[in-house]
């Protein structure tokens, strides 16, 4: 069997609870629960977390399938080097993001998400993996010489010019198409 491949499985998990724990925030602020700065720094926190983990790293063997739009933020997550591309950082990172939202009931579900998705982390680099962007591969422009196909190196097969030209004769006399059918009239 393969190797699984870790950061692909907490990449999924983290962006799922970054966005878990945006909604839970947001529904506490608007709410305006008690504790409800814990729930403002859960709508910061998760919209971090969402722009961090929304590029997706490429696969060690076989391809990966990049998300809608990131291509925008590839740049930016490879801007900040090995603070983003390290799993260690990221799994600390996001068990520290994780224990504020501890304190609120709706943000729970997201915390408890992202210490999944931080121990899936751990795992990752314990493991030896690291994050690498998608790039696009520049495509070939194909070469002239191979879009055109070769012409024919012999001409058609035709009977010989004097068997040509008895025809051509016969044709002009008895017509130029026999029809093997009778006609009637």
């Amino acid at each position: 069997m393969g190797r699984i491949e870790w950061a692909m499985w907490a990449n999924e998990q983290a962006l799922a609870s970054g966005l878990i724990l945006l909604a839970g925030g947001i529904v506490a602020v608007a709410g305006q629960f008690k504790k409800w700065e814990f729930a403002a720094y859960a709508v910061a926190a998760g919209v971090f977390i969402c722009l961090l983990e929304y590029p997706r790293g490429r696969r060690k063997k076989g391809s990966t399938l990049e998300r809608c739009g990131q291509r925008f933020m590839t740049p930016v997550v490879k801007l900040f080097g090995p603070l983003t591309r390290n799993y260690y950082v990221r799994a600390v990172l996001h068990a520290a993001l994780a224990v504020p939202g501890g304190w609120l009931l709706s943000t729970v579900l997201g915390t408890v998400c992202l210490g999944i998705a931080s121990l899936i982390y751990l795992v990752a680099a314990i493991c030896g993996e690291e994050w690498q962007p998608i790039e696009a591969k520049p495509q070939e422009k194909p070469r002239i010489a191979e879009t055109i196909k070769r012409p024919p190196e012999n001409p058609p097969p035709r009977p010989p010019p004097e068997v040509r030209k008895k025809a051509a004769d016969e044709g002009a006399v008895s017509g130029a198409y026999d029809n093997p059918f009778p006609v009637v009239e």
